[in-house]
Protein backbone atom coordinates (compact mmCIF):
# COMPACT_ATOMS: atom_id res chain seq x y z
CA UNK A 1 0.00 0.00 0.00
CA UNK A 2 0.98 3.53 0.16
CA UNK A 3 2.89 2.93 3.36
CA UNK A 4 5.12 0.84 1.83
CA UNK A 5 5.70 3.08 -1.00
CA UNK A 6 6.36 6.12 1.14
CA UNK A 7 9.09 4.09 3.05
CA UNK A 8 10.52 2.32 -0.07
CA UNK A 9 11.18 6.06 -1.48
CA UNK A 10 12.35 7.18 2.38
CA UNK A 11 14.88 4.36 1.87
CA UNK A 12 15.84 5.02 -1.32
CA UNK A 13 16.24 8.69 -0.13
CA UNK A 14 18.30 8.31 3.03
CA UNK A 15 20.91 6.19 0.65
CA UNK A 16 21.46 9.28 -1.52
CA UNK A 17 18.92 8.59 -4.70
CA UNK A 18 16.53 11.04 -5.63
CA UNK A 19 15.04 8.86 -7.95
CA UNK A 20 13.07 4.89 -7.18
CA UNK A 21 11.08 3.07 -9.63
CA UNK A 22 8.85 0.48 -7.65
CA UNK A 23 7.63 -2.59 -10.01
CA UNK A 24 4.36 -2.23 -8.20
CA UNK A 25 2.87 0.97 -8.85
CA UNK A 26 4.84 1.91 -11.71
CA UNK A 27 3.71 -0.13 -14.54
CA UNK A 28 0.21 0.67 -16.27
CA UNK A 29 -1.57 -3.21 -16.98
CA UNK A 30 -4.48 -1.24 -18.84
CA UNK A 31 -2.05 -0.60 -21.42
CA UNK A 32 -0.94 -3.67 -23.47
CA UNK A 33 2.05 -1.88 -24.80
CA UNK A 34 3.27 -0.42 -21.65
CA UNK A 35 2.75 -4.17 -20.14
CA UNK A 36 4.54 -5.87 -22.82
CA UNK A 37 7.39 -3.68 -22.82
CA UNK A 38 7.80 -3.64 -19.59
CA UNK A 39 7.66 -7.32 -19.05
CA UNK A 40 10.62 -8.08 -21.38
CA UNK A 41 12.23 -4.80 -20.20
CA UNK A 42 12.34 -5.98 -16.31
CA UNK A 43 15.77 -7.96 -16.26
CA UNK A 44 17.25 -4.54 -17.91
CA UNK A 45 16.07 -2.34 -15.62
CA UNK A 46 16.94 -4.02 -12.57
CA UNK A 47 20.65 -4.89 -14.06
CA UNK A 48 20.97 -1.31 -14.88
CA UNK A 49 20.00 -0.42 -11.47
CA UNK A 50 22.32 1.86 -8.99
CA UNK A 51 20.25 -0.30 -6.13
CA UNK A 52 17.77 -2.90 -5.91
CA UNK A 53 15.97 -2.51 -3.01
CA UNK A 54 14.48 -6.14 -1.72
CA UNK A 55 11.69 -5.50 1.33
CA UNK A 56 11.00 -8.60 2.84
CA UNK A 57 7.78 -7.82 4.62
CA UNK A 58 7.68 -11.03 6.10
CA UNK A 59 10.75 -11.15 7.52
CA UNK A 60 9.98 -9.54 11.77
CA UNK A 61 13.12 -6.81 13.15
CA UNK A 62 16.35 -8.57 14.36
CA UNK A 63 15.47 -11.71 12.66
CA UNK A 64 18.29 -14.81 12.88
CA UNK A 65 19.70 -16.21 10.06
CA UNK A 66 17.00 -18.35 8.13
CA UNK A 67 14.47 -15.62 8.10
CA UNK A 68 15.71 -14.88 4.32
CA UNK A 69 15.08 -18.70 3.29
CA UNK A 70 11.41 -18.93 4.64
CA UNK A 71 10.64 -15.74 3.71
CA UNK A 72 7.42 -15.97 0.81
CA UNK A 73 9.65 -13.40 -1.29
CA UNK A 74 11.83 -16.33 -2.06
CA UNK A 75 8.69 -18.82 -3.54
CA UNK A 76 7.93 -16.02 -5.93
CA UNK A 77 8.47 -16.53 -9.85
CA UNK A 78 9.38 -12.63 -10.68
CA UNK A 79 11.93 -12.25 -7.79
CA UNK A 80 14.60 -14.97 -9.80
CA UNK A 81 15.53 -11.89 -11.52
CA UNK A 82 15.25 -8.73 -8.67
CA UNK A 83 18.90 -10.90 -6.85
CA UNK A 84 20.17 -12.07 -10.34
CA UNK A 85 20.14 -9.28 -12.63
CA UNK A 86 21.34 -6.03 -10.17
CA UNK A 87 25.12 -5.35 -9.46
CA UNK A 88 23.94 -4.06 -6.25
CA UNK A 89 21.41 -5.52 -3.94
CA UNK A 90 19.79 -4.61 -0.11
CA UNK A 91 17.66 -6.46 1.67
CA UNK A 92 15.45 -4.95 4.14
CA UNK A 93 13.26 -6.20 6.85
CA UNK A 94 9.14 -5.75 7.47
CA UNK A 95 10.25 -2.77 9.88
CA UNK A 96 12.79 -1.19 6.50
CA UNK A 97 15.94 -1.77 8.79
CA UNK A 98 18.20 -4.23 7.02
CA UNK A 99 18.81 -7.69 7.00
CA UNK A 100 20.75 -9.43 9.65
CA UNK A 101 21.66 -5.26 10.72
CA UNK A 102 24.50 -6.05 8.06
CA UNK A 103 25.74 -3.20 7.23
CA UNK A 104 27.17 -4.29 4.04
CA UNK A 105 26.99 -1.45 0.81
CA UNK A 106 26.22 -4.38 -1.02
CA UNK A 107 24.49 -7.75 0.36
CA UNK A 108 26.01 -9.07 -2.57
CA UNK A 109 29.29 -9.00 -1.01
CA UNK A 110 27.76 -10.11 2.37
CA UNK A 111 29.01 -14.10 2.86
CA UNK A 112 25.96 -14.80 5.43
CA UNK A 113 23.26 -13.51 3.20
CA UNK A 114 24.45 -15.24 -0.11
CA UNK A 115 25.32 -18.23 1.65
CA UNK A 116 21.95 -18.12 3.14
CA UNK A 117 20.66 -17.22 -0.58
CA UNK A 118 22.48 -19.78 -2.26
CA UNK A 119 20.68 -22.89 -0.07
CA UNK A 120 17.44 -20.93 -0.30
CA UNK A 121 17.34 -21.18 -3.97
CA UNK A 122 19.32 -24.06 -5.12
CA UNK A 123 21.45 -21.13 -7.11
CA UNK A 124 25.44 -20.94 -6.38
CA UNK A 125 26.69 -17.77 -4.88
CA UNK A 126 29.03 -17.12 -7.65
CA UNK A 127 26.22 -16.91 -10.29
CA UNK A 128 24.17 -14.68 -8.19
CA UNK A 129 27.24 -12.32 -7.79
CA UNK A 130 28.04 -12.38 -11.45
CA UNK A 131 25.40 -13.47 -13.28
CA UNK A 132 24.91 -13.27 -16.89
CA UNK A 133 21.97 -13.59 -18.82
CA UNK A 134 22.41 -16.32 -21.83
CA UNK A 135 21.19 -19.76 -23.01
CA UNK A 136 24.28 -21.34 -21.37
CA UNK A 137 22.84 -24.18 -18.30
CA UNK A 138 19.21 -23.61 -20.03
CA UNK A 139 18.07 -26.62 -18.09
CA UNK A 140 19.34 -25.63 -14.49
CA UNK A 141 17.82 -22.33 -15.10
CA UNK A 142 14.90 -23.72 -15.75
CA UNK A 143 15.00 -25.10 -12.38
CA UNK A 144 15.96 -22.81 -10.74
CA UNK A 145 11.72 -21.48 -11.22
CA UNK A 146 10.46 -24.95 -10.86
CA UNK A 147 9.06 -24.39 -7.40
CA UNK A 148 8.36 -21.08 -7.67
CA UNK A 149 4.89 -19.52 -8.25
CA UNK A 150 3.36 -16.57 -9.42
CA UNK A 151 -0.04 -15.02 -9.47
CA UNK A 152 -0.47 -14.94 -13.13
CA UNK A 153 0.20 -18.98 -14.45
CA UNK A 154 1.94 -17.15 -17.62
CA UNK A 155 4.29 -15.59 -15.73
CA UNK A 156 6.33 -18.38 -14.81
CA UNK A 157 7.62 -18.49 -18.57
CA UNK A 158 7.66 -14.61 -18.76
CA UNK A 159 9.31 -14.08 -15.40
CA UNK A 160 12.28 -16.03 -17.22
CA UNK A 161 12.85 -14.30 -20.23
CA UNK A 162 15.12 -11.57 -18.93
CA UNK A 163 17.34 -14.59 -17.36
CA UNK A 164 17.76 -16.32 -21.06
CA UNK A 165 17.81 -13.01 -22.68
CA UNK A 166 15.07 -13.54 -24.98
CA UNK A 167 11.93 -11.44 -25.60
CA UNK A 168 8.25 -12.75 -25.35
CA UNK A 169 5.28 -11.62 -26.54
CA UNK A 170 2.81 -10.92 -23.69
CA UNK A 171 -0.36 -12.93 -23.91
CA UNK A 172 -2.09 -13.45 -20.39
CA UNK A 173 -4.88 -15.97 -21.10
CA UNK A 174 -2.54 -18.40 -23.35
CA UNK A 175 -1.91 -20.76 -20.11
CA UNK A 176 1.20 -21.46 -18.48
CA UNK A 177 1.85 -24.35 -21.07
CA UNK A 178 1.78 -22.71 -24.13
CA UNK A 179 4.09 -19.69 -22.73
CA UNK A 180 6.19 -22.51 -20.75
CA UNK A 181 6.29 -24.13 -24.72
CA UNK A 182 6.86 -20.99 -26.66
CA UNK A 183 9.83 -20.36 -24.19
CA UNK A 184 11.58 -23.33 -24.42
CA UNK A 185 11.19 -23.06 -28.93
CA UNK A 186 13.25 -19.71 -28.29
CA UNK A 187 16.00 -21.31 -25.69
CA UNK A 188 15.97 -24.45 -28.53
CA UNK A 189 16.14 -22.11 -31.24
CA UNK A 190 19.13 -19.89 -30.04
CA UNK A 191 21.28 -22.44 -28.25
CA UNK A 192 20.62 -26.08 -29.86
CA UNK A 193 20.52 -27.27 -26.20
CA UNK A 194 17.26 -29.96 -26.43
CA UNK A 195 18.20 -30.93 -22.54
CA UNK A 196 15.81 -28.14 -21.79
CA UNK A 197 12.55 -30.51 -22.45
CA UNK A 198 13.84 -32.91 -19.98
CA UNK A 199 12.64 -30.46 -17.22
CA UNK A 200 9.51 -30.19 -15.65
CA UNK A 201 8.70 -27.25 -13.94
CA UNK A 202 5.26 -28.17 -11.44
CA UNK A 203 1.69 -27.91 -12.40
Amino acid sequence: GIKKLQSFCRTARGAGYRWAWSDTCCIDKSNNVELQESVNSMFVWYHNSALTIIYLSDVPPSSKCGALAKSAWNTRGWTVQEFLAPSVILFYQKDWTLYLDDPTPNHKDSIAIMQELEYATGIDRRAVVAFRPGMRDAREKLQWASTRITTLQEDIAYSLSGVFGVRLRVDYGEKKQNALGRLLQEIIAQSGDITALDWVGES
